[in-house]
């Protein structure tokens, strides 16, 4: 604080409330205030604030300059003012210092607490039984006696109670009262929560406890009291434990990392983190069984379809060279398949009805909800079809995934717990040419992106798409596009060369989730095909000559895992949808 003096300065133009001016003439303050709070009324004698300013009344000119050296005493107006500001700024001040000195003194006392909690070492009391080795998940009650009632001993292994256990796992939540922690440990499988008393409170471990950090827990199974919830109903009574690997805390902590409202891109940095959340895991967990389900499906249907793994390193297109990534391949050029499809066409004559489940990409520059640069691309070929037969086998699928999926009461309640208002599809689905969604899109005033009336020929924009799924809310196969807007190899109506027998299915709140065709069988269609999109034949050999070697009326389709995946979990974007999401400038981690 600066040395108090007789006269203190205050110049409300061209002061300054800082601490290394003095509140001398030279060095004056801005405010009343400040030269209080520097030089307290009552720190000496006889001590007079002296201010000036520029009066606004008072026009610019020669004599204003010097009219503005004048000091004068503060009036008392502007005292009383500036002495009751001083007066809550001490009681401020004051109060700031005793919340300071009573945050030091606790944290002296944790500090002292946790010292003290070093030293106390908990041991396995080598008289208890031998712990049974179980996952989170495990119920079987040929395994897992509950313990029921109550008792005055925290843990008790005499006749007929519980069934003592070794679990390990990571610090999903947990919450301490007095004298007891409740841990819930989350191993993938399950959850368990584990009950924490006595000594194993106060050890430095339980009073540095962080989420995530992994622990082994040994402990004697318990229903859960009455009124009271526990995931299965049931709680571990640990009466040991030991952590494997402690998390970090603080700034570091993983709440802090990937907070719910942190930026996306935060998020996207940190996706190996987010996956250990509940809504991550349990998105995986559901990827996971609509996988599972699209399998069993494809053996069970008559005719069933075999799974084969195509190469993902190509050196032809499927969808337009626009959207290749291409590398070079020993001094080839090559690329990142589009898509399966066509080697799957070249599996029907001899293996009959193909499927894959495979990674596509895309090159596409676009940062839509439900584009990504890589996907999980579930295509398939059937051979010796119609049309009509197509968009049957895509409804029986599509549908039976589904009721398989929710015959799991374990992924049916995830599913409802991302997405509530989720039911099965109904069949048919709702069938609507190209031509009547043109119709359609007009009686409902809705524009392409230039704000114009949609015409035959236009290639429906995703947002008018999904408004008008949206309105409908029902599952819709959207077909016979026009051939100019499709690719190369699909087959032209034969009442209608304008359209392809193609199709899209709409799905509401996500949109297109597939796409599929019939394809060209007639080799001299397919040629003429390939000169009309300036595509050079000759890398596609092996594909042209399923056309001179049997050919056969087939066509196929293929679905995005992660938008079929969007549309049953609710989920806004399909970035949710992959483990670790690929889109434009985005392939970290």
């Amino acid at each position: 604080m600066a040395e108090p003096s007789k006269s203190v300065y205050v110049d409300e133009d061209h002061g300054c409330d800082d601490k290394s001016e003095d509140g001398s003439e030279q060095k004056p303050y801005r405010t009343l205030l400040f030269a209080h709070i520097q030089h307290p009324p009552d720190s000496s004698d006889g001590l007079q604030y002296l201010t000036r300013k520029k009066d606004p009344g008072v026009h610019q000119g020669p004599a204003v300059s010097e009219i503005h050296q004048q000091w004068v005493p503060a009036t008392p107006t502007a005292l009383k003012k500036a002495t009751k500001l001083y007066e809550q700024h001490k009681k401020k001040q004051a109060k700031g210092d005793e919340l300071a000195l009573r945050e030091k003194q606790e944290a002296d006392k944790r500090q002292h607490v946790l010292h003290e909690a070093k030293k106390l070492n908990i041991r396995q009391d080598p008289q208890l039984p031998k712990a049974l080795k179980i996952r989170l998940n495990e119920k079987d009650p040929a395994l897992i006696k509950l313990r029921s009632g109550q008792s005055e001993q925290d843990v008790d292994y005499s006749q007929g109670r519980g069934t003592r256990v070794r679990v390990t796992g990571r610090v999903h939540r947990f919450r301490s009262q007095k004298d007891v922690i409740f841990l819930t440990l989350q191993d993938g499988y399950g959850l368990l929560q584990c009950v924490l008393t006595g000594d194993l409170t106060k050890t430095y471990d339980a009073m540095t406890m962080t989420l995530e950090t992994s622990l082994e827990i040994y402990g004697e199974m318990w229903e859960v009291p009455p009124k009271q919830h526990a995931p299965d109903d049931r709680e571990l009574h640990a009466d040991f434990y030991e952590v494997i690997g402690k998390a970090a805390g603080d700034k570091e902590a993983i709440t802090t990392r990937v907070a719910a409202d942190a930026d996306p891109q935060t998020l996207y940095d940190n996706r190996h983190l987010v996956i250990r959340g509940h809504h991550a895991s349990s998105v995986m967990k559901v990827r996971a069984a609509l996988l599972r389900a699209f399998r069993q499906t494809y053996e069970e249907i008559t005719p069933s379809c075999l799974e084969v793994t195509p190469p993902c390193m190509v050196q032809t297109q499927v969808e337009g060279g626009a959207t290749l990534f291409a590398f070079d391949y020993y001094g080839q050029k090559a690329y990142l398949t589009q898509s399966s499809q066509l080697y799957l066409e070249t599996c029907l004559p001899s293996l009959g009805n193909v499927f894959c489940v495979a990674p596509s990409f895309r090159a596409e520059k676009s940062l839509t909800r439900r584009h990504l640069s890589e996907y999980t691309h579930v295509e398939a070929e059937l051979d010796f079809i119609t049309f009509d037969d197509l968009l049957a086998h895509l409804e029986l699928v599509m549908c039976r995934v589904v009721e398989l999926s929710l015959a799991n009461p374990q992924i049916a309640k995830l599913i409802l717990d991302l997405n509530p208002k989720f039911e099965a599809p109904e069949r048919p689905f709702k069938r609507m040419k190209y031509a009547e969604a043109i119709e359609w899109l007009n009686e409902h005033d809705i524009k392409t992106g230039e704000g114009e009336a949609h015409i035959f020929g236009d290639d429906i924009a995703e947002a008018a798409e999904r408004k008008m799924t949206d309105i409908i809310n029902r599952p819709i196969f959207l077909t016979h596009f026009p051939t100019e807007i499709k690719a190369f190899y699909m087959r032209k109506d034969p009442q209608d060369p304008r359209v392809t027998e193609s199709v899209d299915c709409l799905m509401p709140g996500v949109g297109e989730i597939v796409g599929g065709s019939m394809r060209m069988e007639d080799y001299d269609e397919l040629m003429e095909a390939y000169k009309r999109v300036d595509i050079d034949p000759t890398p596609y050999y092996w594909y042209t000559d399923q056309r001179k070697y049997g050919t056969s009326p087939h066509g196929g389709y293929g679905l995005g895992l992660e938008r079929f995946l969007a549309w049953m979990c609710g989920r806004f974007t399909v970035r949710e949808c992959s483990l670790y999401p690929r889109f434009t400038d985005r392939c970290t981690p």
